[in-house]
């Protein structure tokens, strides 16, 4: 039997493309339409943030002023416009967002598939990313935001470092079975490299779970940014969402100015919830037992 007759025989339960029929069916689903409008808009409002509003600085007259036509979402305790502070918070909490996912994505990636196919990395592999697991992982966050000087990049830095362990985890779990595959043997046999099975054959089987651990982790990234920035270790020269619940908690308005809270934290809402629909009704668009495969 020929090489190519070998590897259409034992195709993997994950194929490294999604199907025209799959994605037809996701993006036929309303929750996702709805979900990537929410996460288009968002993305949107943070490229174009300059466009949209001036960047909120200094103070001005109208001090907590409820929403209305002039200012949308109201204005805090020094005038500033609550709408802009949201629209430049969009670009800070997304990019740290992202940014952290892809950090986690690619360790964790790199670390599952070697930790599937290289059996003498998988023992210590799984020994790290359980000991990552149990770890406390806000309290470290907290303590290593206070030690290092407070930016946008170290936010990112160390919100990334504490996500990939549950990527990882993933990432080994589907890779141990792509490995298991007799084609993954077949191709073992002809003299394939380790490297070219890693990279040619078990990565495009885990894509999918990729593109779903990149969205949920995004997720996750902002809502840990939103918390550190709430507790005053963001960036204190980046407007982001946890930064104007931390204005709203220290100008001591909360009680009688509603709005300064609940527009930031609707922001966080729809893109958390836009992000987790997106990825998990993606998984289960792939899922050939819901599709009828």
């Amino acid at each position: 039997m020929s090489a190519p007759v070998l590897a259409e025989q034992a195709l993997p339960p994950v194929p490294a493309a999604p199907k025209r029929s799959s994605w037809s069916n996701y993006l036929r689903q309303p929750t996702v339409a709805l979900s990537l409008l929410v996460l288009l808009v968002m993305a949107l409002m943070a490229i174009f943030a300059p466009l949209i509003a001036d960047e909120p600085a200094g103070a001005g007259p109208d001090v907590l002023q409820p929403p209305s036509g002039a200012h949308w979402f109201g204005t805090d305790d020094l005038g500033q416009d609550i709408f802009a502070q949201v629209v430049w918070g969009t670009r800070t909490s997304m990019v740290i967002g992202l940014a952290a996912s892809l950090i986690a994505i690619v360790l964790g990636t790199a670390i599952g598939l070697a930790a599937a196919y290289f059996r003498p990395i998988d023992a210590v592999a799984t020994v790290i990313t359980d000991v990552m697991l149990a770890l406390p992982t806000l309290p470290l966050m907290i303590m290593l935001a206070a030690v290092v000087n407070p930016s946008v990049w170290t936010l990112t830095l160390i919100i990334g470092f504490f996500a990939w362990p549950e990527v990882a985890r993933l990432i080994r779990s589907q890779g141990l079975v792509i490995s298991a595959m007799p084609y993954i043997d077949g191709a073992r046999v002809l003299g394939a490299t380790g490297w070219r099975i890693v990279t040619r054959e078990i990565l495009p089987a885990v894509v999918a779970l990729m593109v779903v651990s990149v969205l949920l982790t995004a997720s996750r990234a902002v809502i840990s940014e939103a918390g550190l920035s709430f507790l005053g270790l963001g960036d204190p020269d980046a407007w982001s969402w946890g930064r104007i619940l931390l204005n709203a908690q220290r100008s001591g308005t909360i009680a009688i100015a509603w709005w300064q809270t609940l527009f930031p934290s609707l922001a966080i809402l729809f893109l958390v919830l836009a992000a987790t629909l997106a990825g998990t009704r993606f998984n289960d668009s792939r899922d050939p037992r819901r599709n009828g495969g």
